[in-house]
């Protein structure tokens, strides 16, 4: 009963709930005399125990199931949509369009304030606000009222999809996190697969307004547990523990402080940061061609979603249901490829904790494979739904390992882009993430144009081409890739001090580690400032790597690791 508890404490900045916690010994401060985590404290989110970070865990990925199924959930309703407000199918694409076009609010907006106000409450309000957006949506009385409601959703429900990837980082340790990013990345990829096989089925038997009251029930069954996650950011946390003991008046303990506390950060220094540097660094060659690629790779997901019912629907005659259903080949080919992500990260991690280095461009092995996959699987796949005497299994298993390809290209790139330009990766990844968005945005636009002029075979290779072109970068990065970044102002061979006052936030200050137990891809990342380099001994800088942040492309700001371990 008592694990119970613990697992399902109220959401304050306690972990557990116990009067007696708090004050049986005289409180534990660093050495510039601010409130720290001491060796195994119970309130530091990596030394709770494994159900209750598994429990926290399980909400943070239910709540990006809600932003990634919400995406896609029109798509296989714009049958319905297009008769009642009487648009176009490319008209009815807009409810896809403006959803991930709020996407891009994610990393510039809510990603600082979480790093500013902690996790819980940016989680708490967004997510309410996007529950109550949701009924503008299914109520709609006229399709301009439907559009502003998908665009105020997807603006929304973007902090819980940017900001649940620190939760992950705050909670698990870099050997313990393998088999959690797995699970998260892959469910970045089923979401949107999952929502047109709803959506179809809805409009077979009831109408689009369903889809939305599918989202409304997922929503709220998830508020339930979401409002149970505690604090799990560091920093305030300590912010919490220092407030509780100067309100204790212990003698002696008048006026401590947490670190944060003492710093001059301000909200506004951090939007200034958050809003201009990632647009610097986006033409840094290689920021410049990794968000090409991802852009091409995420744009292409969106558009899978229209081409699937053209095949099988147009093409074949199926019903809206049915004609969705082939997209759970994509949902395979997800768990295919978070299987690959999950051994080779582990495997990845052994040579770390063996002492081998491992550079930024040995992050690009999943990109490799993926890149090489990727225009294979789509000339099958197009060439093989080209003609309806082709049994219907050939072109979805064809989708089966598009869907793993283009996985393996999302991540890979991604954990390159954070070992290569270590302090600045918060501001890299950003930047990617709203081209990524934006590309993908576009997609519902164009594709029934562009496959009515083309045809699906000659659609298909289109795509197939630019896949082969865009192939060459992850073996020309592979090659050349120390090279560029020796030449780089934001992505250094070496790690170099930061020459601006965010850029040595982000950079941070890490505990003492052992070289064999942990290298700088897998550091984790939680993100304040400790007082220890300003005495400086006893820190060991390391680049801002982390792996869970890696596989999603959500960025963290500030990140460092906290606290005494």
């Amino acid at each position: 009963m008592g694990q119970l508890i613990r697992i399902l404490s109220r959401a304050t900045a306690k972990p557990y709930k116990t009067a007696e916690l708090e004050f049986e010994e005289r409180p534990y401060l660093n050495v510039n005399g601010h409130v720290d985590f001491k060796p195994d404290d119970i309130e530091n989110p990596h030394n709770w125990s494994n159900p209750r970070r598994w429990y926290v865990t399980v909400c943070a990925v239910l709540l990006v199931v809600n932003a990634t199924f919400a995406s896609s959930a029109p798509s296989g309703c714009f049958g319905s949509i297009s008769e009642e407000f009487n648009i176009s199918d490319e008209a009815a694409g807009l409810t896809i369009t403006l959803f991930l076009l709020g996407y891009c609010a994610g990393p510039l907006i809510f990603a600082p304030l979480s790093e500013f106000y902690g996790r819980r409450w940016i989680f708490y309000s967004t997510f309410l606000l996007y529950i109550a957006f949701n009924f503008l949506c299914a109520f709609a009385p006229n399709f301009g009222s439907l559009l502003v409601g998908r665009f105020l959703t997807g603006t929304f429900v973007s902090a819980p999809l940017s900001n649940s990837p620190g939760v992950l980082a705050d909670l698990w340790g870099p050997v313990e996190r393998g088999f959690t990013m797995a699970v998260f990345s892959c469910m970045v990829w089923v979401g949107p697969a999952l929502g047109p096989v709803v959506g179809g089925f809805l409009e077979l038997t009831k109408n689009w307004r369903w889809s939305f009251y599918v989202l409304l029930w997922l929503g709220g069954a998830t508020a339930i547990p979401m409002f149970t996650i505690p604090e799990t950011f560091g920093p305030m946390i300590l912010v919490h523990r220092a407030r509780r003991i100067r309100k204790a008046k212990i003698p002696g303990y008048e006026n401590v402080k947490a670190p944060v506390e003492e710093s001059d950060r301000s909200l506004l220094g951090i939007y200034k940061v958050a809003l201009t540097r990632p647009w610097i660094i986006l033409f840094d060659p290689i920021s410049f061609l990794c968000a090409i690629y991802m852009s091409v790779v995420y744009m292409l997901l969106y558009m899978l979603f229209t081409i699937y019912p053209i095949v099988f629907q147009q093409r074949r005659g199926w019903n809206s249901g049915v004609g969705e259903l082939p997209l759970i080949g994509t949902v395979i080919g997800s768990f295919i490829g978070a299987v690959i992500v999950f051994f080779d990260s582990k495997h990845k991690t052994k040579k770390m904790q063996n002492g081998i280095p491992i550079k930024p461009e040995d992050r690009l092995t999943l990109a490799l494979i993926g890149g090489v996959l990727f225009p294979a699987t789509m000339f099958w796949f197009a060439w093989t739904a080209e003609f309806n005497s082709i049994h219907w299994i050939v072109p979805t298993i064809a989708g089966v390992f598009l869907a793993t390809s283009l996985m393996l290209i999302f991540v890979g790139y991604l954990n390159y882009l954070v070992d290569s330009y270590l302090m600045y990766a918060a501001s890299a990844i950003a930047v990617n993430t709203v081209c990524r968005s934006a590309c993908g945005a576009a997609a519902p636009l164009f594709t029934n144009y562009m496959f009515e002029a083309l045809g699906i075979g000659g659609g298909g290779s289109l795509i197939g081409g630019v896949a082969t072109l865009l192939a060459v970068i992850p073996f020309a990065f592979y090659k050349y890739g120390e090279r560029i970044r020796a030449r780089s102002r934001f992505a250094p061979t070496d790690p170099q001090k930061p020459d601006d006052e965010e850029a040595q936030q982000a950079e941070g200050e890490k505990p003492r580690v052992h070289s064999t137990d942990l290298s700088p891809q897998l550091l984790e990342s939680s993100s304040t400032m400790t007082d220890e380099e300003a005495h400086g001994s006893q820190i060991e800088k390391k680049g801002n790597r982390d792996d869970i942040q890696n596989a999603l492309g959500e960025p963290r700001y500030e990140n460092r690791e906290f606290g005494r371990q």
